[in-house]
């Protein structure tokens, strides 16, 4: 009895310190997020100038572009994650790679949501199976595989690493997503930010650029936050696996 008094007097203050700077950590995500949203909203609605071509509607440009770069952010974070666990076997490397890639996938969901509702403004049809579109699609899949993977019956460690393999192979879509139009040259997807060995491409007013800016800066918030909350959500979930084993074990016994 004295000797667990004592395990909990060292353990519980080590805890307590684990859990306040989780929290703060919360905090500052949260606070991070709701500023910078509220920062993104007024630089997209009140100082962007809006398009002379296609007006209002282009303002969907700065969640679809924000959207796809946290997509990007995403599934490169459960590449790096995925290797990680491939190496060290340790298993909050896993949920990282999986919480990433959930949140990866929803993003990923958005594009393909946001592109169809421009493209029909801009393009005057919902969908061309143009090289960004198609490989874009490729890696929703690819993902979509990998979350199924993580479904299935069968002992988690083999599961998550045959994950890995999927979160690994999936990467590879992502720069081929992201210079689909330069090496395809596309005729919709126009090239913004540069073109060719002169990366010389359509532009943006400055206004709309420091907009996009403030945007990917509050969507990148979001998906931290996100991660956060997700990877603490998977934590307490394998808690009380393990206390739901020891439990049936007691019972069996």
């Amino acid at each position: 009895m004295s000797i667990n008094l004592e395990r909990e007097k060292v353990t519980l203050p080590l805890e307590e310190v684990v859990q306040t700077k989780t929290t703060m950590l919360t905090k500052v995500l949260y606070g991070g997020m709701v500023v910078s949203m509220l920062a993104a909203f007024y630089f997209i609605f009140l100082y962007a100038e809006i398009e002379k071509t296609m007006g209002v509607v282009q303002k969907i440009f700065y969640m679809h572009v924000p959207s796809a770069w946290v997509a990007f952010l995403a599934f490169f974070v459960t590449f790096v994650f995925s290797i990680l666990f491939l190496i060290k076997r340790k298993r909050i490397y896993d949920t990282y790679a999986y919480v990433s890639a959930e949140i990866g996938v929803v993003f990923t969901t958005i594009v393909l949501t946001t592109g169809p509702i421009w493209a029909k403004s801009s393009w005057n049809t919902w969908w061309a199976w143009e090289p960004r579109l198609t490989t874009t699609l490729i890696l929703f899949f690819l993902y979509m595989a990998y979350l199924m993977v993580r479904q299935m019956d069968g002992v988690w460690d083999k599961k998550a690493r045959l994950a890995a393999v999927f979160g690994i192979i999936g990467f590879a879509d992502v720069p081929i997503v992201f210079f689909a139009i330069r090496w395809w040259q596309s005729k919709f997807h126009p090239i913004v930010f540069g073109d060719g060995p002169s990366q010389q491409g359509g532009g943006i007013a400055p206004s709309m650029l420091v907009a996009l800016l403030v945007a990917i800066t509050a969507f990148t918030f979001l998906y931290a936050y996100l991660l956060h909350k997700g990877v603490s959500f998977e934590n307490m979930k394998i808690k009380v696996g393990h206390y739901k084993e020891k439990l049936r074990e007691r019972l069996e016994h």
